[in-house]
């Protein structure tokens, strides 16, 4: 049993997972304070907050961090590339270290020396979780329950915590859960466990919350510009009526709009976890797939060919970082300021048409490009001597002629 003054800062959702655990704290003697970041779910907040408060929450803290969370964790990702195995744009990733600092922020206003969450022991939460709120304050204390032998033998699972809940008086929802997990916020949903845990079975038609069925989206494609000073979005222009979205919150929400309605953003993946497991995800980031493909043909335009393939080495290496918890990390500093100097040549606009789930860059324009429309061309020589490409050719060939008559030579 705890001393009964001690504090815990407990990271709520107002599900049944985080409202089992704030009863169980309780039981065990500590005064909860739950922390509930709003970083664009939907959900209503006042409820949460009366939850809490009527399972015995001494206190309850809604962090509004939407604004922080685009501006200081999405726009540098969205700078950075950032896309774990090739097809992940971190959506959840992205945000636990955001959600970290609100809560090592909370921990030291109220004085108190221990964090609670509900990361299950199997998942990347957990980590990202932790590590992010140690590296912020060393001296922290983390209690995670499912991964105390008392907490998970006496829950099995759902079954176990709806009867607890039940037991203790615990509001629950009126209406059935469905068969798997979601987490939300401004930029994505994602989707795992429950009947989503065979890779083999598509996932239900209705799964989807952000994004229209590509089959059953809109009829008419539509046109949008997004422009982007050193890496990061500054204004996304509507074609059809010239409309400009310039602040950072209404920009990907109005992409989140437009790329639901056109059925953008959704990928059906098995990915590799930090801790040694494949899962299986499902994810919906409308707003952020239409800006890495911007950001991409951005800068294949403006970037020398060798930073960019450097630039891309790292930012494979950033999103690892990021992926497994390490957003706080000296390694992760280090590669995130060799990106982001790259970045400073990033400027320009980009023509995107976008229909039946494909977000297709269309034309693209800056003022600082390497693209030599002159020396390119095929109607103007230029500078460009075309004689220049024999040597270039014949040394290029030296090699494969060498190999060739090696392999001559040894009966290959």
């Amino acid at each position: 049993m705890s001393d009964t003054k001690q504090k815990v800062i407990l990271a709520y959702s107002g599900g049944l997972d985080t409202s089992c655990i704030l009863f169980w704290l309780k039981e065990r003697g500590y005064q909860v304070i739950a922390y509930v970041a709003n970083i664009g779910q939907k959900e209503d907040f006042n409820a949460i907050k009366a939850k809490a408060l009527k399972i015995g929450a001494v206190k309850v803290v809604i962090d509004d961090v939407k604004e922080v969370f685009v501006t200081s964790y999405v726009w540098p990702a969205v700078a950075c590339g950032l896309l774990y195995e090739g097809r992940y744009l971190l959506g959840t990733s992205i945000a636990r270290p955001c959600i970290s600092q609100g809560l090592i922020k909370t921990a030291k206003a109220e004085g108190a020396g221990v964090i609670a969450h509900g990361a299950t022991g199997k998942g990347n939460d957990q980590v990202r979780f932790e590590l992010s709120c140690y590296n912020l304050c060393p001296e922290i204390t983390i209690l995670a329950p499912w991964r105390e032998v008392e907490f998970y033998t006496r829950f099995q699972g759902r079954s176990d915590l709806l009867e607890y809940a039940q037991q203790n008086g615990i509001p629950i929802s009126a209406t059935p859960k469905e068969p798997w997990s979601t987490d939300a916020n401004l930029v994505h949903i994602s989707y795992e466990s429950g009947i989503l845990e065979n890779p083999a079975v598509p996932a239900p038609k209705e799964l989807y919350k952000m994004t229209t069925d590509p089959t059953d989206s809109v009829l008419e494609a539509e046109e949008i510009e997004i422009s982007f000073k050193e890496g990061r979005p500054i204004t996304v222009k509507r074609l059809k009526d010239g409309k400009i979205f310039n602040v950072p919150l209404a920009m990907i929400e109005y992409l989140n709009e437009i790329g639901g309605a056109h059925g953008i953003g959704r990928i059906d993946i098995v990915e590799n976890r930090f801790i040694g497991l494949k899962s299986r995800g499902i994810y919906e980031s409308p707003g952020v797939n239409i800006l890495e493909i911007a950001h991409r043909d951005l800068e294949v335009f403006t970037l020398d060919r060798e930073v960019l393939r450097v630039k891309s080495y790292l930012t494979d290496k950033m999103s690892d970082y990021v992926y497994n918890g390490f957003w706080f990390s000296p390694e992760c500093d280090f590669v995130r300021e060799c990106i982001l100097h790259s970045q400073r040549y990033v400027n320009g606009t980009v023509r995107l048409q976008l229909y039946k789930g494909k977000a297709m860059a269309i034309a693209r324009s800056s003022e600082i490009s390497l693209y030599n429309q002159t020396l390119v061309s095929m109607d103007v020589q230029g500078d460009f001597e075309p004689a220049d490409a024999t040597g270039f050719i014949r040394m290029q060939a030296m090699r494969l002629k060498e190999f060739h008559r090696f392999n001559k030579q040894h009966g290959v």
